[in-house]
């Protein structure tokens, strides 16, 4: 299973196991990883799930769409690396992947 990295506004590291198929978002919630609220439970209707992505997996894991694009807009301290954690699906691909968490959400 792949590996992802959460790193927190204070720099704590956690790294959890994630089933192919289900979203970044829904990964952190199973395994009670802090700073995601993930209020809409993942509809892509709010920006609870912000995370950013590591520089070095942004190609990995794609650019926003429109939708979520209109989302980030209700996110703090949205940066180019922005992504909603809810619109990015773990593949074998994302093995290692590294998001950080903002300081709050929404």
């Amino acid at each position: 299973m792949p590996k992802i990295t959460y790193i927190d506004a204070a720099g704590t590291s956690r790294t959890v196991e994630a089933q192919i198929g289900a979203t970044v978002m829904e990964t952190a919630i199973r395994n009670g990883v802090p700073g995601i609220d993930a209020e809409c439970g993942g509809a892509c209707a709010c920006a609870t799930c912000h995370v950013y992505v590591d520089a070095a997996w942004r190609e990995a894991t794609g650019e926003p769409a429109p939708m979520e694009e209109d989302m980030l807009d209700f996110a703090s301290d949205v940066q180019p690396n922005s992504r909603l954690s809810c619109q990015i699906k773990v593949t074998p691909a994302l093995d290692g992947l590294v998001v950080r968490t903002p300081d709050h959400q929404g």
